[in-house]
Parts: C-alpha cells; sequence; structure tokens
C-alpha cells in the first residue's frame, strides 16, 4: 500500500480523533466559565434573569405614564420585552465572543486548546443562558399580563436566529481587532451604547419620520426586531425587514475575523 492510500486510510479516525477532542475542550471551556462567571457571584444565574427583567419593568413603568397603551398591543411589559430581550442577546453573545481570546488566553498556550474552541464554548454557553432568560421572561409576561395573542413561532425562533449569527459574526471580528488594537473596546463600547435608542426597543420603525427611517434602516437590529414583533403581534406585518441584509451583516464579518484570527492567533497570544 503507497503513503497516499495509508494517509487516506487513516484520515477518518484522525478526523473523528479531532473531533472528539474539540468537542472535550469545548465541554472544559464551558464549565470553566459556568464556575467563574456565574458560580462566584452571588445569586449566579438569577442575575442574569434579575437585570433584564429590572430594565423591563422600569421601561413599562415609565412608557406607561406618557402613553395609554403601547405602540402594539395592550402591554407595555411585552412591547418592551420583544425589543429588550433581542438586544440583551446580541449584546451577550457579541461581548463574550469578542472577548473568548482574552479570557482564555492562558489556557490557549495548551496545544490541545485552540482558539475556535474557545469562541465556540463561549457562543454556546452565553448563547443558550440568554436564550433560556429570554423564554422565561417573554412566558412570565404573557401569564402576568394575560396577553391574548396567537404566536408566529417560525418568525420568534427566525429573530432568536438571527441575533444568534449576528452576534457571532461581530464578535468574531471584535475578538481579533479587541486583541490587535486593544484601544477598540473602548471605541466598540462608544459606538453600540446607542443601540438602546437607536434599535426599536422603545418604539416601532414605522412611526418615525422618513429621515430617520432611511437612517436607521441600515441598523441591523432594527430589521431582526421586527421579525421578533411580527411573530408576537398578528395585526402587525413590517415590510421594511430585509432578511438578506441581516445575514450579510452577520457572515461578511464573521468570515472576515475567522480568518483574521485563523492566520494571527499566535502573534495575538505572544503580544
Amino acid at each position: 500500500m503507497s503513503t497516499v492510500e495509508r494517509s487516506t486510510t487513516r484520515s477518518p479516525r484522525h478526523t473523528e480523533s479531532y473531533m472528539v477532542s474539540a468537542i472535550r475542550c469545548i465541554a472544559a471551556l464551558v464549565l470553566r466559565e459556568m464556575g467563574t462567571r456565574y458560580g462566584r457571584q452571588p445569586g449566579g444565574y438569577v442575575w442574569a434573569l434579575v437585570q433584564p427583567l429590572g430594565m423591563i419593568i422600569l421601561l413599562s413603568f415609565a412608557f406607561s405614564l406618557l402613553a395609554r397603551s403601547p405602540a402594539l398591543g395592550t402591554s407595555f411589559l411585552l412591547f418592551k420585552a420583544t425589543g429588550m430581550l433581542i438586544l440583551q442577546l446580541f449584546n451577550n453573545v457579541g461581548g463574550s465572543v469578542g472577548q473568548s481570546m482574552s479570557y482564555s488566553k492562558s489556557l490557549l498556550f495548551y496545544p490541545r486548546v485552540t482558539w475556535l474552541d474557545a469562541v465556540v464554548a463561549r457562543f454556546l454557553l452565553n448563547g443558550l443562558v440568554t436564550l433560556v432568560v429570554t423564554f422565561i421572561i417573554l412566558t412570565g409576561i404573557i401569564i402576568y399580563d394575560d396577553v391574548r395573542t396567537v404566536l408566529d413561532w417560525s418568525k420568534i425562533f427566525l429573530g432568536l436566529f438571527l441575533t444568534l449569527v449576528f452576534g457571532l459574526g461581530v464578535g468574531s471580528l471584535n475578538c481579533f481587532l479587541f486583541m490587535r488594537f486593544p484601544v477598540w473596546q473602548n471605541i466598540w463600547a462608544i459606538l453600540t451604547a446607542p443601540l438602546f435608542i437607536i434599535s426599536g426597543v422603545i418604539f416601532l420603525y414605522e412611526d418615525l419620520p422618513t429621515l430617520a427611517q432611511q437612517i436607521l434602516w441600515w441598523n441591523p437590529l432594527i430589521h431582526i426586531t421586527g421579525v421578533m414583533r411580527d411573530g408576537f403581534y398578528p395585526t402587525y406585518s413590517p415590510r421594511y425587514i430585509s432578511i438578506l441584509y441581516v445575514l450579510a451583516c452577520a457572515l461578511i464579518p464573521m468570515v472576515v475575523g475567522l480568518m483574521l484570527m485563523r492566520q494571527f492567533h499566535r502573534d495575538l497570544l505572544n503580544r
């Protein structure tokens, strides 16, 4: 048997061994972050639920003093939650993925732990925790306010999926930029600060003036918020949404970020 034939014969076993090793590394990194991020804080996972819920309650109370009814439906809590939780999911996933290299830097010097393992582990844990929190809060609001509506689960899951992909894409590029240019973390914090106002959390896109609509249309999060609310309000049919645009805004930085990390991850670790 030739050398080429022997290497071809071994390749499936080698691939399987690599996959098992990667799964073990990712699981270990997930367990490590569960212990350090949630296990050492008083309350642990409770704060992941209390923080967004508290913000939603405060927003709902404030706007209930200014208007008799929300822009959609009858529940201020549900209207704010369908926008706030999308932003929360994006921030948690994008922020955690963006800091995955610096968070696990000491472990990445081990040959079995790769930068991709760190990215996947932070994405899985923070995405899953935030999704669970999202479903708990939305279910609780529907029961508490006795909301009578017909849920379109396909659009709800589409909105959550787009948020996860967008957060992963932006976080992948930031993972390189945060390590290569530390000042970018401060710049990013400034750039994302207005997202609460310009992402459709507290208003409807259709209620804005034409000029504001033309400008804010370029914010992918306002498209995702529209998809999410379309799944909760049967009478709401947003026509400005572009799924292809959101996917482009997610996949382009994801591909660029992963390519840069693959090329320069060793240099970043040695900085």
